[in-house]
């Protein structure tokens, strides 16, 4: 709501620049045991109309479920590599940032769906460049924290059969940034997305649908009002031993 209200009191005063842009997911879940999963994520997005690239990221995160609560926790580390807002700029380069990160999830069952709430704070190093952004130098600075909130409801639509499920996914995510170098955007954006999701099987689901990305400029007075198409394949990977049944830990103790 009040990245609504920001928007709204802004878009007829401020400078707003439209973009259009594609962004291609896969996020990889590895399970660990019960308690435990490890998750990798790459993200390609980029322009559509002219096509270039926007940026390229890598993230790995370790998860540990409280218990039967619904709650966990998670620690993960962000690579960023970032290339020019404006796909027409003359000089494309790239700079990577680093974000450490920590977060807090809880899932909630209810009547025909469910309830995502996800609290995530991230630390932001960006590489250093010249004066004219042109070319890196060593080291990386820290530049600012960024708190962000993302609440998402799952509605199931109707199933294929046992194993395939089509549901809808609605989500909206507000980011705040603080810190000393903060001055005119402390609302950095928000992500309003709806799009459908396929279980194609039980360790593979392709989600597709769009994202509205409404974006606050450290000027204060510029912001970005992006569309975009975005494509995502979730996979997952289960690494914990199958429980023996009774009948098999009668035939391994045969077998011994």
């Amino acid at each position: 709501m009040l990245s609504c209200m920001i928007g709204i009191s802004t878009f007829g005063q401020k400078t707003v620049t439209n973009q259009d842009l594609i962004w291609y997911g896969v996020f990889t879940t590895v399970k660990i045991n019960e308690k435990w999963y490890f998750q990798n994520e790459v993200q390609e997005r980029h322009f559509v109309n002219p096509l270039s690239q926007h940026q390229l990221i890598f993230r790995g995160h370790i998860h540990h479920l409280l218990g039967k609560s619904g709650w966990e926790g998670s620690v993960g580390m962000c690579l960023f590599l970032q290339n020019p807002n404006d796909p027409y700029a003359a000089v494309k380069l790239t700079v990577p940032e680093l974000r450490p990160h920590l977060e807090m999830a809880y899932k909630q069952k209810l009547t025909g769906l469910t309830v995502d709430h996800r609290y995530r704070a991230e630390a932001r190093f960006f590489h250093n460049t010249n004066s004219a952004r042109t070319e890196l130098e060593d080291d990386y600075n820290f530049e600012n924290f960024r708190f962000r909130y993302r609440i998402q409801a799952t509605v199931p639509l109707f199933k294929i059969n046992e194993k395939q499920l089509f549901k809808v996914k609605v989500s909206d995510e507000l980011l705040i940034n603080a810190g000393s170098n903060i001055v005119n955007n402390l609302f950095d954006q928000n992500r309003l997305y709806a799009g459908i999701s396929w279980d194609w099987s039980p360790d593979v689901t392709f989600d597709v649908g769009y994202l509205h990305w409404f974006q606050q400029r450290p000027s204060g007075d510029d912001y970005f009002n992006r569309n975009i198409l975005r494509f995502t394949l979730f996979h997952k990977i289960n690494l914990e031993k199958p429980k023996l049944t009774q009948g098999d830990k009668s035939l391994e103790n045969q077998a011994k």
